[in-house]
């Protein structure tokens, strides 16, 4: 059975979220990504094709090799879906500080 991945399936994993944080500032190939994990390189690429998938990461392909890179309007969608719990989150955080503060005095 085929299930068809989302993006919270993929940011799920710590592997596939390292990657996405190596790839935040540069495009690299998948073995420069390979290179940064101790796991076989079949196991990074499995890792990129998930990502690929869930359309996180864009594939730019330059000659015979290819270049990841993240996808922002992709990853903007995400952060728009976790906005408004870092808002509720925040709201909690400054209540608390409020209440600490109180004690101070």
């Amino acid at each position: 059975m085929n299930l068809r991945r989302d993006v919270f399936q993929a940011i799920a994993d710590p592997t596939r979220r390292a990657i996405l944080l190596l790839l935040a500032t540069q495009s690299m190939t998948a073995g420069a990504i390979a290179s940064n994990f101790d796991t076989a390189r079949p196991t990074v690429s499995k890792h990129l094709q998930i990502l690929t998938a869930c359309e996180l990461l864009k594939q730019e392909q330059q000659g015979r090799t290819i270049y990841y890179h993240l996808n922002a309007a992709k990853m903007k969608e995400v952060a728009d879906f976790l906005e408004p719990f870092r808002k509720l989150w925040d709201d909690r955080f400054n209540k608390l500080e409020q209440v600490m503060n109180s004690y101070k005095s």
